[in-house]
């Protein structure tokens, strides 16, 4: 090997060096989710594209069998981030922990109904069973009976019957004719638009009838606030690095069939639902608007009262992360 090869190489094998030093000295986030939830779409794509280090941290992905764990895993220092909607993250934080939430998604559902249904409007559900997934403090289902309320002068509650249920059921029940009318997670609904059902109306219009604003993002990624101020920027790398995702997923059709295999869809109707509904639930870039954060915690404390806030009567300081 020539004089020259050889500094060549020992330049290249020095910055390999440099490079994965570089890289140990990052920090980590560790992120808990739920092994099968939808977040890890986005948390794939920021790793697979090296989009952690870009920004100037690495993402250790951390799967758990339910969101309990992934709480409890966040709690008890074993993981640095987990998934949750802000409401929650606003109860736990008025009621004494430290949690701060970087927005995610404004995915929300909606109420579908069988492709059969001459249903127009939520009234016509009247007499009718309702199934729920999330239980009777679930927010799609506390937004649309306010709905109902304002529009129709009609009482969602007293008029149907509900029957609540985990969503793999109320997808399965659903699509089995039922129900007048089902609420379910925004991917399970999408599986069922995919099979046939029709979109009755989307809590997103819901809300903007009730003066809301829909682009406030619902879910999203919380942190302690601890872990913000030992690691300073970190809250707005990891934002960056995941609008960069977002992006990607976008406008690229090669990012999503790189996660395809983990989105658990049987059909191409059901892989296309599913990506076009996860795109339409991207929000903004920006700060979350906190007179519309204050307006809707308003209406969930109306409908859900204490069982559902807790001691968040406002948004409490320092909730939302500063990102931009």
């Amino acid at each position: 090997m020539t004089p020259i090869l050889t500094r060549l190489g020992a330049a290249l094998a020095g910055l390999v060096l440099a490079t994965s030093a570089l890289a140990q000295d990052l920090p980590t986030i560790r992120g808990a989710v739920l092994k099968i939830g939808t977040v890890n779409w986005e948390l794939a794509t920021i790793v697979e594209n090296g989009l952690d280090e870009k920004h100037g941290f690495k993402l250790e992905i951390m799967p758990f069998a339910d969101n309990g764990a992934t709480r409890v895993a966040v709690e008890g220092g074993e993981a640095d981030m987990a998934v949750a909607d802000w409401i929650w993250v606003a109860r736990q934080r008025a009621g004494g922990k430290d949690y701060t939430f970087v927005p995610y998604s404004k995915a929300v559902g909606s109420l579908v109904v069988p492709e059969g249904s001459d249903a127009q409007t939520l009234a016509d559900l009247a007499g009718g069973k309702i199934g729920i997934a999330g239980g009777p403090l679930d927010k799609s289902w506390l937004i649309l009976r306010a709905y109902a309320q304002k529009q129709y002068g009609f009482d969602l509650k007293a008029g149907t019957e509900q029957v609540y249920g985990a969503p793999p059921l109320i997808f399965k029940s659903g699509l089995g004719g039922d129900y007048a009318g089902a609420i379910n997670f925004w991917h399970f609904l999408a599986k069922m638009k995919a099979a046939g059902m029709r979109e009755l109306i989307s809590v997103e219009t819901a809300a903007t009838a009730l003066g809301l604003n829909p682009e406030t993002p619902l879910l999203g990624y919380y942190f302690k606030d601890a872990f913000v101020a030992e690691n300073p920027g970190i809250a707005q790398a990891f934002y960056n690095a995941s609008r960069e995702a977002k992006a990607l997923l976008m406008s690229d059709p090669a990012a999503w069939e790189a996660i395809r295999p983990s989105m658990n869809a049987q059909t191409e109707a059901q892989f296309a639902q599913l990506k076009a509904d996860w795109i339409a639930g991207v929000p903004e870039r920006g700060p979350i608007d906190r007179a519309g954060a204050d307006a809707f915690l308003a209406l969930m404390n109306a409908l859900g009262g204490a069982d559902l806030v807790g001691d968040a009567q406002s948004v409490p300081a320092g909730l939302f992360a500063e990102v931009e």
